[in-house]
């Protein structure tokens, strides 16, 4: 038997998601919430990182997850397997959450008690970065296979990241990647952007992105 909810998200008014962005940081922040906004290509490996990471907090930290997408329910499955609270968000077919959405799959995840809230967004690098979800930061992944060359192509999402994690570092050997162009060509986007190698599968980096997550949710409380 499944221990999640499936919650059809409803198309919200986008003129208003600047403003409801910020109103929804600022409840956030009133009941020492932590939301982090999780986006990458599909298949980058966000759900292998999410599981290790809820596996790394799990004792300091009590997690939710919102998993969005068009539709299924594996993601939540996957994350369901690791104890945490989850929740599955259909978008109906919108290839992004914003703000309103976002706070409709707070309230169907009842975050009461929640320590870190993750958002695992609707996986591509062009409309999630368009719309502010109200989350207090952003994350995304990009995988060795995808390429280098992303920052040149999906400047936005490079843009308005805080940190980004290149993922699959194991794999380096069979791809022609190159982490240093990678990283200056985001910080010419994102001087502040900051930038993990890690393996998911390995957990070769993970501890430093453990770290970089920990500190926020720390500095958010304060």
């Amino acid at each position: 038997m499944n221990t999640f909810k499936i919650l059809e998200i409803k198309k919200s008014v986008f003129e208003n998601n600047d403003e409801q962005a910020e109103l929804l940081r600022k409840d956030l922040k009133e009941k020492q919430r932590f939301l982090l906004n999780l986006m990458s290509s599909p298949g980058s490996g966000k759900t292998t990182t999410l599981k290790r990471t809820i596996s790394a907090l799990e004792e300091e930290m009590h997690i939710g997850v919102m998993e969005a997408d068009i539709d299924s329910d594996v993601d939540a499955i996957a994350i369901s397997e690791t104890g945490a609270k989850v929740i599955q968000l259909h978008t109906g077919g919108m290839c992004h959450l914003d703000a309103e959405m976002t706070s409709q799959g707070l309230a169907g995840l009842e975050t009461e008690g929640l320590d870190l809230i993750i958002l695992e967004n609707v996986g591509n690098l062009v409309c999630p970065a368009e719309f502010d979800t109200g989350a207090v930061k952003n994350a995304m992944i990009l995988s060795i296979p995808e390429g280098d060359d992303k920052p040149l192509k999906y400047p936005l999402m490079f843009s308005i990241c805080d940190v980004l994690l290149i993922n699959k570092i194991d794999a380096l050997d069979y791809f022609d990647f190159d982490i240093e162009a990678c990283t200056q060509r985001a910080k010419a986007l994102n001087p502040t952007i900051k930038v993990i190698p890690i393996s998911a599968r390995t957990g070769e980096g993970m501890a430093d992105w453990i770290q970089w997550l920990r500190e926020q949710v720390a500095a958010w409380k304060v």
